[in-house]
């Protein structure tokens, strides 16, 4: 499975073996535990603002659109995200509703919904997603969504708010029911970068990887300040996927009216197939 530029894809590679050997254990213990990352996090800072994602790294203004372009392995590949005028309580926290689509060589291979908060410090959270797979065009299930105080779950870091070279690697989110547990650590800061032509200065950059599938869902990520990921490579190993941000847009209400159609209808099918997601309450549009 791919990674998004938004996230983490990789989930359940290793996961059989992992379990079978209470290896699962030891890889945690390698990164700071979920609730103690979240602990730290927060400390002092709520949620009162959780809608206004205007982190400098990564702002998620509603009716943005980004399309990125490249490929994974050899074929080409192409995401387009939406941040929508949803929103959504998730483990008590109210989120903005991105709605994400991947097509590879073309065609739609996944179409997600993903929930991001940003608390008082200005640190952006993970806070779940459902993300559809696609077959030939056809759905094929769901089986990777994961909701933030359902079975185990809990949210994590996207951006923090002030990124700094040495700070502690972070979780980015954890979900043992279907052995998901990704994290990050700021590799570079200050960086001047080009992609398709454009140049970006005082980019961040950081290291993305999965104890549980550490060669396939190895990437860097690039963020420009005011603009967010422009830049996704891949670290050696299995499913490589490089993406470069291509265009970024704002709709206008038709496309933004067009955008949360969508993501209802996501959602409608969300409650039928999934069980964590019928333990959360509906969207329902900003206010």
């Amino acid at each position: 499975m791919t990674r998004s530029p938004l996230r983490r894809r990789t989930r359940r590679a290793a996961a059989a073996g992992l379990a079978a050997t209470g290896s699962l254990c030891l890889l945690v213990a390698v990164v700071p535990a979920p609730a103690a990352v979240a602990a730290a996090a927060v400390a002092g800072s709520g949620f009162h603002h959780s809608l206004r994602i205007d982190n400098r790294f990564l702002p998620f203004r509603p009716g943005t659109r980004y399309v990125f372009d490249g490929r994974v392995d050899d074929a080409p590949h192409r995401v387009v995200l939406v941040v929508t005028d949803l929103a959504k309580v998730v483990d008590g926290v109210r989120t903005a509703v991105l709605w994400d689509r991947d097509f590879d060589d073309g065609q739609l291979g996944e179409a997600e919904l993903a929930f991001e908060a940003e608390n008082d410090a200005g640190t952006v959270w993970n806070y779940g997603e459902y993300p559809e797979e696609y077959e030939n065009g056809h759905f094929v299930g769901a089986p990777a969504t994961w909701i933030p105080g359902v079975d185990r779950a809990r949210a994590g870091i996207n951006m923090l708010a002030h990124p700094r070279v040495g700070t502690p690697r972070y979780v980015q989110g954890s979900a043992p029911a279907i052995d998901f547990l990704d994290t990050a650590k700021v590799v570079a800061t200050g960086q001047h970068v080009c992609v398709r032509g454009r140049c970006y200065d005082h980019v961040v950059v950081t290291d993305e990887t999965s104890p549980l599938d550490p060669d396939s869902g190895h990437q860097r990520k690039f963020y420009a300040p005011g603009v967010g990921v422009i830049r996704i490579s891949a670290v050696g190993g299995s499913q490589q996927e490089f993406l470069d941000l291509v265009s970024v847009s704002h709709l206008g209400p038709a496309g933004v009216a067009s955008a949360r159609a969508a993501a209802f209808a996501l959602e409608r099918r969300a409650y039928r197939v999934s069980k964590p997601y019928r333990r959360t309450p509906p969207m329902f549009v900003r206010g």
